[in-house]
């Protein structure tokens, strides 16, 4: 309450925790008094209980409006988890009742959130206007006990509520202010503020926290000094408050605190009637003293002239810094503040914090960290060599062709890390210019641009010794000669300095990697000099101020005495002028800074030395930059200025996508100002505000989940019409006579009358819905019928928004999707009718301009409507099945029959029937899950319901296979019922099984030398229980196994040969005399164990393998884009499903080893914008293609015999590929304003080869993220341009170690297949691995995951690195040498598979090591899961002489902010797997488990082919950096094989049908 009643209050017991401990009862004596003096002073003429009966009920916070709205506009994660509105009551006692939690007693006490405190006309007002008018609640109440965001289902939301009768500050011993309000009925903890009440709220906010500060400061329980003086307890306030966002520096916070002296001083002294410590804040001399500067500045600010009601009465003994406190402990000052007055200071109040808040957003202060104050140049020249400019005659490669352009990649710390030796840096006109320069923190609006050259290497961790730098730099003996990559960077953005003891690691940052500073360039080490000097002189003023037994009491002034002391032998000696050395200090700040900022003790990062420097340069008035969120926005081009000089050229050009005309229209019209009449250029403008999107930023991290937007609602087209205003007749009359029956003998109808309406089978219609401010939902009619009771029903379907499905924002709002959902409705609820065109279009790409023509004229046609002001016409094209993750084109013989059956109700019944359990008289068959198991079946059974594999599972760790189960393979030798029942129950319902092992299960080297199919017949049976069959399998001899080439496996097959006794321990070959009943049914794969039938829409319902191996169907022709070295291709040509006729690469490297591999190929190296640019003029559709003036020019520029080879439309059968996703990885930050940024994107030119194409099938493949890049937008758009092609479409994520290989990599797929075709279903994963189901949210809050997770079990066990690599001979560091002799035979089924008929290694090469990292990889234990960790700590001496520390001296003292740094320097596991293939295996990298198990070295070219899945014959192309990125870029062929079988079925399906 205000400071007429605060000090009337006893407050919570400042022990009291925030948030969990209920409100102290207010004593009532003292609230009925403050009541009743608050009447008394509003003059209340009729007495108290008057003034309660005539009080006028307020009315609602005009905010308050907003409440029903922020479940749709709060943000993108509230209208995704807003399923359920909040409940609304009326009064507060009945919100009380429904909130009633544990331990409430007669005094209720709750939390408060979302709130608006308001005066009686809803107008919102600050806090303390408590004190001069009446004030009341709107807000979600909750219950006590309760600390998670989920509790707000239980909250109930009450609006206008109270009046508000005081308030309350505790937390004080917590160190976090607890605001809590009360009213007649109960108490409330005030949580957070509605977003249109922050305003008000934030400022009482911070003055409850300066309280609990200055109380911090002086209490003997926090070690506070009670004799401080003023300045004394100011700083520390300041010191504690520095980093606070509300306040902008020192110097403001400082001017906060004096001006809420009276206010602090009061609420203080209120807790000395509860102090269980004996300490008395009335005595404390430094209060008094804070309160009256208070009073002071107050003074001044009134004007002269003033009524005595308005003023404050002082008596003597206020003056002399005491306050006359009455018998309550009041402040008898306070009730002299007439209500006139009191209005007056809290509007003052409220100006001034305002007033600061405008400041701080404008820059003018800038002591907060989220401004970085920049060195002049001029300033500092004279520390500086004179100018010099960069000489280098030696070529140099572009940065961005060293690193990858598709790693997704968002934020600093995931950018690769490299060491840059004999390095220089300059600026765009190659001056060599000081470090010091660039900003030290990612800023907006920066004015400098440096570049830099070296020789690039792994990162060895490797420092710079600051007691003998000099010998390091100036004077050192001349270039180093470095084995290395000579490159030129892009332009820096930020740097950074780590130290400790006498060593220091300086790193650079481009949008492309991070670079650690080695020994620069023998010309740039003057300019070097100076940086390391002052990184020296920061350290040492660190050392001093530790050496300090109180840091506080050395000022910046003492600081600048001490160091002019320093002898000139002292590395860190500047001058003996304290000026000078001020001057020095002050120039090169932010270096020191940076190092205090460092620091891990918080007294030194916040000494009085700091705050003096910021203030000093503060004061020269350098430049200030906006800090920026750090999110890396990858450059476009490098515009280094070597770029154009230098022998090597920048390969890598940043185009304009090429374009089809629709392709361009639909990405355009979303991104809302692209106009095609400018020349857009990919560039991206900087957010300029940054500091408000940090704040309001959601921290939620679902990679995988597509989060739909805000825009998904609001872009939402109304459905509602005008009802006719003639209404004929309101009863509902059949017209003709009944045209059949239904299965139950209910008449069918296909004509009725309902007010003048006539409704007919086959036409969409809207219905009435309860809740009048949901839309209308649409039906489509599929038939009509009277019921048995008269009643005149139809059933329809459910037709979707397409804003309501996956598609979101992007999609055509005139679009509508039919669904599954079906209902019975009776005629009368019919709203409406509504014209929904049911679209059905000639397919091919010779129908394609035609199809565009008619969208041309369509749209054009409903806009004219639109402007009229007519009802929208609404067309449906495509059948939206979420449960499937896909959408399905219609087949007119599946829906709007009128004849009784109903499409989705057959679905539902199949559904069904797969749920029903049943067992046949004889107890010799079983149905469940609707597969059909017999006596003598082999079985899949859960590992989790035998008692040793529940007992191993306590293994697995977080992140490896090790410990994780296959299925155990069993034979049904009986069904068991226990009690005989009409029908058979599951839970009654047991099988007793024959239990075969497999090699894993007797130990981890029999698995390892034995096939993975192989089980083992044993005398163990077991009971089991119906739930733990996982599926059926089949036991073959050995013979009868198909035989396959490729390291894949989905059949559900395994043979026997041997007998395993577990308790001997004794494996023998199987004896004559035991009987052994194989398997005699034939089937391959999970399609065929399901129900038989045949479905367009996607059911798995169609006996396919049949056709499948008696068929010789025609593979594909396809064309790949960025086609990489060919992961995917090669794999789907595995399959049987495709060949590769045509392949687009842009990088040489991986384009020539395209055609190693695939010598059937025609490979274009160039770019696919060019090459879909010639392929349209070829055609004579030039007009049709959008693309630069440059992809024509270099278009019309390619070879004759080039064009010659292009595919033309017609020929490609199936169109793949990854696009690269460097900008969408950066594109969390765009919006709709970004469509120049946009046309760069890689993924519209290969939306436009389908659409210009109109291949049979199209497959994308991307890394996961793809899925929410651009907060999904990307994703949805994507969607929407295939849809609005005409395909069939399904999205999922896979993870590539479910389907056999040894390596975690979860990629998201798009598959795409004409209306003319069915669309390929996912493949089973049939290995274990430990990852979770990796789901996509859709709309709704429906989920869908392509796979589930075999984290829990599957067919076969998981490969690991033993079988992998486990037969490789023996190399070293750096091998080199590409050609070698296998030395043993393979062992695991995987080599065997895996080698094919190799008789020569290739490839089997390792990056070399430097001296240091080799000594790091000799001295990690061979043990899985070592890494730097277990290094031991010691020094290690080089061949050179250095003495450097054996453990990288940022790693331990950085492992807090980067997850401990964990697997860098790391080891295989033998028995686990590899972590995902990356393009440049390293150390210190992105991925830095990358040491062989036993060898000291890091894994070759061969292995990393090998951990993909990649067979030995397979080649790759250029030096060892550009054979692994090629296998890093690639998709895992084994995961491309799975894909295409499925492809492969889908052809057999189409066929058959």
């Amino acid at each position: 309450m205000g400071s007429l009643l605060e000090s009337t209050l006893p407050l919570p017991n400042q022990n009291d925790k925030p948030g969990t401990t209920k409100k102290s009862k207010v004593n009532n004596m003292v609230k009925s008094e403050c009541k009743g003096r608050k009447r008394t002073a509003a003059q209340t003429p009729s007495g108290e209980e008057e003034a309660i009966g005539s009080r006028k009920p307020p009315k609602r916070a005009a905010a308050c409006t907003d409440f029903k709205e922020k479940s749709v506009r709060l943000s993108e994660k509230s209208f995704l988890v807003e399923a359920k509105k909040d409940q609304l009551v009326d009064e507060e006692i009945l919100a009380l009742r429904l909130t009633l939690g544990q331990g409430d007693d007669d005094r209720p006490n709750r939390r408060l959130t979302d709130f608006i405190l308001h005066d009686e006309n809803g107008v919102s007002r600050p806090l303390e206007m408590l004190e001069v008018d009446d004030m009341f609640i709107s807000g979600l109440i909750l219950p006590l006990d309760g600390t998670s965001d989920k509790d707000k289902e239980r909250g109930v939301r009450c609006e206008g509520f109270g009046r508000i009768e005081s308030w309350d500050i505790s937390g004080y011993e917590d160190g976090s202010p607890v605001i809590w309000l009360s009213t007649d009925s109960g108490d409330y903890h005030c949580l957070k503020p509605a977003a249109t009440y922050k305003k008000f709220y934030d400022h009482f906010f911070e003055k409850a926290r300066v309280c609990v500060e200055v109380y911090r400061q002086v209490s003997k329980s926090f070690g506070g000094r009670l004799d401080c003086s003023l300045d004394e307890l100011l700083a520390g306030v300041v010191r504690s408050m520095n980093a606070n966002k509300c306040f902008s520096g020192g110097l403001s916070i400082r001017d906060f605190v004096v001006s809420q002296g009276e206010f602090i001083y009061t609420q203080l002294i209120g807790l000395d009637e509860t102090s269980k410590n004996g300490q008395m804040f009335a005595n404390l001399t430094v209060l008094a003293t804070l309160r009256d500067e208070c009073r002071k500045r107050q003074t001044l600010m009134q004007p002269k002239a003033m009524d005595s009601s308005g003023t404050l009465k002082i008596n003597s003994e206020d003056r002399d810094g005491e306050t006359e406190l009455n018998a309550s402990g009041s402040s008898a000052c306070a009730a002299e503040e007439d209500e006139d007055m009191k209005l007056a200071r809290l509007l003052q109040e409220e100006e001034d914090w305002q007033s600061m808040k405008q400041k701080k957003s404008r820059g003018l202060a800038s002591g907060s960290s989220k401004y970085y104050v920049k060195i002049n140049e001029d300033e500092i020249a004279n520390d500086y060599p004179l100018p010099a400019f960069y000489k280098n005659s030696a070529e140099e490669t572009d940065e961005f062709i060293v690193f990858d352009s598709d790693v997704d990649m968002c934020y600093p710390d995931e950018l690769p890390r490299s060491m840059l030796h004999n390095w220089s840096l300059y600026n765009s006109d190659l001056r060599l210019i000081s470090l010091e320069l660039l900003p030290m923190k990612p800023c907006s609006d920066i004015d400098v641009t440096i570049y830099g050259s070296g020789v690039m290497t792994a990162d060895d961790g490797s420092g710079f010794c600051l007691d003998n730098y000099l010998d390091q730099s100036s004077s050192g003996t001349g270039e180093q000669t470095i084995d290395g990559m000579p490159i030129y960077l892009s332009a820096i953005k930020e740097w950074m300095i780590e130290f400790g003891s006498s060593m220091i690691f300086i790193s650079i940052r481009t949008d492309m990697a991070w670079y650690r500073l080695g020994k620069p360039s023998k010309q740039y080490a003057p300019w070097y000099d100076t940086v390391l000097k002052t990184a020296k002189l920061g350290i040492s003023i660190i050392t001093l101020l530790k050496e300090q037994s109180r840091i506080s009491r050395l000022s910046f002034a003492d600081v600048i005495k001490r160091v002019s002391e320093f002898k000139k032998d002292d590395r860190a000696y500047i001058s003996s002028d304290p000026g000078a050395v001020e001057r020095y200090i002050v120039v090169h700040g932010q270096i020191i800074l940076q190092l205090f900022a460092e620091f891990p003790d918080k007294k030194i990062r916040n000494c009085a030395f700091v705050i003096g420097l910021i203030n000093k340069m503060e004061a020269r008035h350098h430049t200030k930059w906006l800090v920026k969120k750090k999110v890396v926005q990858k450059s476009e081009l490098n515009l280094n200025p070597r770029a154009a000089m230098t022998p090597v050229a920048s390969k890598r050009k940043v185009m304009q996508a090429t374009t089809t005309r629709l392709i361009n229209r639909i990405w355009g019209e979303f991104y809302s100002n692209y106009s095609p009449d400018k020349e857009p250029q990919c560039e991206m403008k900087e957010e300029e505000e940054v500091e408000e999107q940090e704040e309001n930023e959601d921290d939620d991290d679902a990679e995988e989940d597509l989060q739909p937007g805000v825009e998904q609602a609001e872009k939402s087209s109304s459905i509602s019409r005008k009802s006719k205003s003639c209404l004929v007749e309101k009863e509902v009359k059949w017209d003709g006579e009944p045209v059949g029956r239904t299965t139950s003998g209910e008449d069918l109808y296909q004509r009725a009358f309902f007010r003048g309406d006539a409704i007919i089978v086959g036409v969409a219609v809207l219905l009435e819905v309860e809740d009048s401010e949901e839309q209308p939902e649409m039906y489509f009619v599929e038939y009509m019928f009277e019921a048995s009771d008269g009643s005149k029903m139809f059933h329809g379907r459910m037709m979707q928004q397409g804003s309501l499905t996956v598609l979101g924002n992007t999609a055509n709002e005139r679009e509508v999707f039919l669904t599954n959902e079906c209902i019975n409705m009776e005629l009368e609820d019919i709203k409406q009718i509504v014209v929904v065109d049911i679209r059905s279009r000639p397919w091919g790409h010779n129908h394609r301009k035609d199809n565009a023509n008619f969208d041309k004229i369509d749209r054009a046609r409903a806009e004219e409507r639109k402007r009229k002001g007519l009802p929208v016409e609404y067309y449906c094209k495509s059948l939206y099945w979420p449960e499937k993750g896909a959408f399905f084109s219609l087949s007119p013989d599946t829906f709007g029959l009128g004849s009784g059956f109903c499409h989705s109700c057959r679905v539902k019944e199949v559904q069904k029937e797969k749920e029903v359990y049943k067992v046949n008289s004889s107890k010799t068959s079983l149905v469940y899950n609707g597969i059909e198991y017999s006596v003598y079946d082999y079985v899949y059974i859960s590992p989790h319901h035998f008692a040793d594999e529940r007992a191993d599972n306590g293994t697995f760790k977080a992140g490896r296979n090790v410990g994780l189960k296959a299925y155990v393979v069993c034979q049904v030798l009986e069904i068991i019922v226990k009690k005989e029942t009409k029908e058979a129950e599951i839970k009654s319902t047991q099988v007793k099984v024959r239990r075969f092992y497999r090699p894993e299960d007797i130990s981890a080297q029999k698995a390892y030398v034995s096939d993975i199919r192989e089980v083992y017949y044993s005398e163990t049976t077991d009971i089991l229980s119906i739930d733990s069959i996982e599926g059926r399998c089949e036991v073959r001899k050995k013979s009868d196994v198909p035989v396959s080439d490729t390291p894949a496996i989905f059949e559900h097959i395994f043979f026997c040969e041997r007998v395993y006794d577990p308790h001997k321990g004794s494996l023998n070959q199987l004896s004559a005399h035991i009987k052994l009943r194989y398997s005699t049914g034939k089937f391959s794969d999970a399609a065929s164990r399901k129900k038989k039938g045949k479905s367009k829409e996607g059911e798995n319902d169609l006996e396919i393998e049949k056709q499948i191996e008696a068929s010789q169907e025609k593979r594909l022709a396809t064309l790949d884009i960025f086609a990489g070295c060919g992961g995917l291709s090669e794999g789907l040509h595995q399959s049987g499903a495709s060949i590769t006729k045509w392949a687009i690469e842009y990088e040489e490297p991986a384009g020539d080893a395209f055609k190693l591999n695939h010598q059937e190929s025609s490979v274009f190296v160039n770019n696919c914008n060019v090459i879909l640019r010639a392929v349209m003029e070829k055609c004579g559709d030039a007009d049709d293609c959008i693309s630069t003036s440059e992809a024509a020019e270099l278009a019309a520029a390619l070879n004759e015999n080039v064009i010659k080879d292009l595919p033309l439309p017609g020929q490609v059968d199936f169109i793949n590929g990854g696009p690269p996703c460097q900008g969408f990885s950066g594109m969390n930050r765009f919006n709709q304003s970004s469509w120049s940024k946009v046309q760069c994107e890689m993924i519209l030119a290969f939306l436009s080869f389908a659409d210009y194409f109109r291949p049979k099938y199209f497959l994308l493949e991307n890394v996961r993220n793809f899925i929410s890049f651009n907060k999904g937008q990307t994703f949805r758009l994507t969607l929407a341009s295939l849809l609005e092609m005409g395909y069939q479409v399904r999205f999922g994520i896979l993870e590539a170690g479910a389907f056999g290989v040894s390596q975690s990599r979860k990629r998201a797929f798009i598959w795409a297949a004409s209306p003319e075709e069915v669309l390929p279903e996912w493949p089973e994963p049939m290995h274990v691995f430990a990852a979770p189901e990796l789901k996509i949210t859709l709309s709704g809050n429906q989920q869908y995951a392509a796979a589930k997770s075999t984290a829990n079990g599957a067919p076969f066990r998981a490969i690991t690195v033993r079988d992998t690599i486990g037969d490789l001979p023996a190399v070293g560091n750096g091998a080199s040498k590409t050609n070698l002799e296998y030395q043993d035979e393979p062992v695991s089924w995987f080599q065997k598979k895996i080698r094919g008929n190799m008789a020569v290694l290739t490839d089997h090469i390792s990056k070399e090591m430097n001296e240091l990292n080799l000594i790091r990889c000799q001295k990690i234990p061979k043990r899985a899961g070592a890494d730097w960790h277990d290094l031991p700590d010691e020094k290690v001496k080089l061949s050179t002489g250095q003495v450097v520390d054996l453990i990288p001296w940022c790693l331990p003292n950085t492992a807090k902010r980067h997850n401990q740094w964990k697997g860098l320097f790391g080891r295989l596991d033998w028995e686990g797997n590899f972590p995902t293939s990356i393009t440049d295996p390293q150390p210190m990298g992105k991925v830095g488990m990358c040491f062989h198990p036993d060898q000291d070295r890091i894994l070759t070219v061969r292995e990393c082919a090998r951990s993909q899945g990649f067979p030995d014959g397979y080649q790759f192309s250029g030096n060892i950096l550009h054979k692994h990125r090629q296998i890093g870029n690639a998709v895992p062929p084994p995961l491309a094989y799975a894909l295409g079988r499925k492809l492969k079925e889908a052809l057999a399906r189409k066929r058959s049908s």
